[in-house]
């Protein structure tokens, strides 16, 4: 589906002309926005947008590709990663930006667009340029990226502080769930750094009427997800290893516990071993305190053995889980 927006030199803003009509208009400035573009919709790029073959080839790929910005000699190629928020994934935006058009291809629903086509026939007056409406396209996509960043401080700090009585194991699993989605939105956020950073800091934005100070405050909120999400995972990182060593460590409680109770328990067994043999001539089965006086031996030995091991400190039955607190994340 092809869905235009042109803007004439009176301000008037006409919507979904026919292509046949574009080059008749006293036309400002337009936005062309393709959705699963059919295959003669899509030789629109080649035909009358005259766009290298190369970046057509970018948008048609089947595979999500990295975020990257081209120069073109009369446009700009922009290639973006979107947040979906329902599945949690990222989804693909190809936008061409020139002096008098903007052009954007995708494959799937993006929520910014979207939003953007269902205002533009009222709120069109607010762009000036298709810079200034891609830099607010740009800007929305940034900023909902912050929904799933915050949701990871909060779930870190929830497991700080609420579910230490939890299993080890159910929060060493959603640690690694949420380390698991930090990585997927580093993939797509550190390329979005790097592709906003050479608009900013590129003089050829200038070329095709674009400003780059537009693209600071972008920067800034992208820099700001990036540096979270680095500190997130060195947070994630310290919990998880305490968690690990406090499971390590309560392991060798259990083991050095049992130890001990076998250890006790050997020489009972070796007295019992003995004195259980069918021989015949065993004079202290004749006596008639026999029975108490091995009973005697074997509890005094192991109140000995209880004793010595809880002078040296080994028998240790108050041991607590601790956890080093921290102070709580808060980047808002």
């Amino acid at each position: 589906m092809m869905t235009n927006y042109i803007i004439l030199t009176s301000g008037e803003c006409k919507i979904n002309v026919p292509m046949s009509e574009w080059k008749s208009l006293d036309m400002k400035w337009m936005w062309v926005d393709f959705y699963q573009a059919t295959k003669k919709e899509a030789r629109v790029l080649t035909n009358y947008f005259r766009f290298h073959p190369l970046a057509i080839e970018d948008c048609m790929e089947e595979y999500k590709q990295r975020p990257k910005v081209d120069y073109y000699e009369d446009y700009i190629f922009l290639l973006l990663h979107t947040y979906e928020q329902t599945s949690g994934g990222a989804r693909e935006l190809n936008m061409f930006v020139g002096k008098n058009y903007l052009v954007t291809y995708r494959s799937e629903g993006i929520i910014e667009i979207d939003e953007k086509l269902d205002t533009m026939g009222r709120e069109y007056t607010n762009y000036h340029t298709t810079f200034e409406l891609t830099h607010r396209i740009i800007d929305d996509i940034i900023d909902h990226y912050f929904t799933p960043v915050y949701r990871i401080e909060d779930q870190l700090n929830n497991i700080e502080e609420e579910n230490r009585s939890n299993r080890i194991n159910d929060i060493i699993e959603e640690l690694f769930d949420i380390r698991l989605q930090m990585s997927h939105l580093r993939r797509s956020l550190v390329p979005m750094r790097d592709l906003i950073y050479r608009l900013v800091n590129r003089e050829r934005l200038k070329n095709f009427g674009g400003d780059s100070f537009y693209f600071q405050d972008v920067y800034d909120h992208v820099l700001k997800q990036v540096e979270m999400l680095e500190s997130y995972r060195e947070f994630s990182s310290d919990i998880r290893d305490n968690y690990l060593s406090i499971n390590s460590d309560q392991m060798n409680k259990t083991m050095m516990t049992l130890t001990l109770y076998s250890m006790v328990f050997l020489p009972l067994t070796f007295i019992v071993g003995v004195y259980g043999m069918n021989f015949t001539n065993m004079p202290e089965l004749q006596s008639p305190y026999g029975y108490p006086a091995v009973w005697g031996v074997m509890i005094s030995i192991a109140i000995i053995m209880v004793v010595i091991f809880h002078r040296i400190g080994w028998l240790n039955f108050t041991f607590k889980k601790k956890i080093r607190r921290r102070k709580k994340l808060d980047y808002k």
